[in-house]
């Protein structure tokens, strides 16, 4: 199965660095401002990310909500600091007395990081802290997929919430480990193998929706 992917696109130099850096094949680009304006009939997947102005989203958190409604997918890669997500709670910063409290850790296996180093994720050019800082508070039902230091929540999968599929990564689009820092490493694999998951996911999800 093929899908179309659509993304906000948060604006501002940072935001523009890592959709430049991104695989964007298959991915329409929108400006984040035009979401009310614009028709997701096309769409199964919704990528959001962290740089994306939340206090307006928060004041259109009904055209997310019915996308999902659909039995689509929503990612949303960053800090989540208002209630416009289903299921979402604020993050929560993590208190750091030693580099090691970054250190990611693979809760459970799963298709998207098969094969991803854990120290793939942790470190960046020697540095620890890159790919998460804190946690969310879980909603119910929620399957963990990385956690901090075993322990802090970072990046999970909500099927409860809503009729459809939202997984969150506290830190940078999983869709951007594609740059040249990447190549060499072991992270190139989850922009390809989340593509994969999303494609099998929304599959099911769909068919549920639908049955």
């Amino acid at each position: 199965m093929t899908i179309q992917f659509i993304s906000l696109n948060a604006g501002g130099v940072f935001a523009q660095t890592r959709l430049e850096n991104q695989d964007s094949t298959g991915f329409t680009h929108v400006d984040i401002y035009q979401l009310p304006y614009t028709d997701f009939t096309p769409y199964a997947c919704l990528v959001i990310g962290g740089m994306c102005d939340q206090d307006f989203l928060l004041e259109h958190k009904d055209i997310i909500s019915s996308f999902l409604d659909e039995g689509k997918i929503v990612i949303f890669s960053g800090n989540l600091v208002t209630d416009w997500l289903p299921g979402g709670r604020p993050f929560v910063p993590k208190e750091i007395k030693s580099f090691q409290d970054y250190a990611v850790k693979i809760e459970s296996a799963h298709p998207i990081f098969e094969g991803v180093l854990e120290d793939d994720m942790t470190f960046n050019k020697g540095v620890a802290g890159f790919f998460a800082r804190g946690h969310h508070p879980l909603p119910e039902g929620a399957e963990v997929l990385l956690t901090l230091d075993g322990k802090e929540p970072i990046t999970y999968i909500d099927r409860q919430s809503t009729n459809g599929t939202i997984l969150v990564h506290l830190g940078f689009d999983l869709f951007g480990y594609m740059g040249s820092n990447d190549l060499e490493k072991t992270t190139s694999r989850i922009s390809p193998q989340l593509r994969k998951w999303v494609e099998e996911e929304y599959s099911k999800t769909i068919q549920g929706v639908q049955s």
